[in-house]
């Protein structure tokens, strides 16, 4: 990863502000180490990785068919964590085409029931009222479908419990933000139950985004001094792209396994008002970058354009060579759809060139 940290020099020295955040914050959760990440001698660019991939006419079965398909991947990690933490996409607390569906976690606890036994906890911090999603989506019909396997619903934003890290604003400044603590526990393995869609700043949410930006905290319902550290990730669409590669190198040594579900994907003017697209598949990797990918694939998005994902694949974070991603199921051009993007395109893409300042005047 040096070639990364290298090129990117000045970047890194925001993380001096994490101290400050301390200061700024209070309280932080206790401290967390992160588990050894995993070296070879060649970069991960290198090295091949596995997905699983599933079309059908059931959402439920599409989700559990992508992860058995990789569960040679999954269980020697699993097996050795103390609980399970499965973080959904609720982007909007009301739209049901924007947030995750109750039949992909069930998918996904379907996966789980005969292979984990310890509490999975389902954790979400929404932009909005996290328990509102819960009720409007019936998350809590999980709880009971699957006894005895231990579930609960955690609100994160409302837990509150946090570790600093350290991003840019737009203007390019080191500022320190919250991010979900339980996101940062080597004991507990992660899902990401994310979805295929459209978006309108980084042309496609899909798991990356969906750990990167549920992570950082908004203050709770009760609480009068309202903050909101997620606005901090949209001060630009250069900014943006980094930022999520900044938080994803922070998150990326927890992570467990991505799940994308695209059963109803969103095209055009996502995260909240694309509409629908009937992609019925689901796709699984313990590589989330690789899990993008092939998600971009399926969506007919020029995997180019998205700036977040090549960034951490540069990084070292995973694997973005369609070339060295073993699919495990149906052909990718059996399942691919051209999605419409969004009406915003083009400003989305200036990411992709150079930066523009007034030049100084001297003296």
């Amino acid at each position: 990863m040096e070639h990364c940290i290298s090129r990117r020099r000045l970047l890194w020295t925001a993380t001096a502000v994490t101290a400050s955040g301390r200061l700024l914050y209070g309280q932080e959760a206790p401290a967390v180490v992160a588990p050894p990440l995993v070296t070879s001698a060649a970069p991960a660019a290198a090295t091949r990785s596995v997905v699983g991939l599933a079309s059908g006419q059931n959402r439920r079965k599409n989700i559990c068919e992508a992860l058995i398909a990789i569960e040679d991947q999954i269980l020697p990690v699993l097996k050795t964590k103390k609980y399970v933490v499965l973080k959904p996409n609720i982007v909007n607390t009301v739209n049901q085409l924007a947030s995750t569906n109750v039949d992909a976690l069930h998918g996904i606890l379907d996966f789980l029931e005969p292979r984990f036994k310890g509490p999975v906890v389902i954790a979400e911090s929404s932009a909005g009222f996290t328990t509102e999603g819960y009720d409007h989506f019936h998350y809590n019909q999980t709880i009971a479908e699957h006894k005895p396997l231990p579930i609960s619903l955690v609100d994160l934003n409302e837990e509150g419990k946090y570790k600093t890290h350290t991003i840019l604003n737009g203007d390019l400044h080191a500022v320190p933000v919250r991010l979900v603590a339980r996101l940062l526990y080597p004991d507990a393995y992660i899902i990401c139950s994310a979805m295929l869609k459209t978006h309108n700043t980084v042309i496609a949410t899909l798991s990356i985004k969906n750990m990167c930006l549920g992570a950082p905290l908004h203050s709770p319902q009760k609480e009068t001094k309202r903050w909101n550290d997620k606005r901090l990730y949209h001060g630009g669409v250069r900014q943006t792209h980094v930022d999520i590669m900044l938080t994803a190198q922070k998150l990326q040594p927890f992570w467990g396994a991505a799940v994308i579900d695209g059963y109803e994907g969103m095209e055009g003017n996502g995260p909240n008002d694309g509409t629908l697209v009937p992609s019925r598949l689901a796709i699984a990797s313990t590589d989330f970058i690789a899990a993008d990918r092939v998600g971009c694939a399926t969506m007919g998005i020029d995997a180019s354009w998205v700036g977040y994902l090549n960034f951490c694949a540069e990084c070292g974070l995973g694997q973005n060579d369609l070339s060295r991603i073993e699919i495990r199921g149906p052909k990718l051009a059996d399942v691919t759809r051209k999605y419409r993007m969004s009406d915003d395109i083009q400003r989305e893409l200036r990411w992709m060139g150079p930066m523009k300042e007034v030049p100084e005047k001297m003296g």
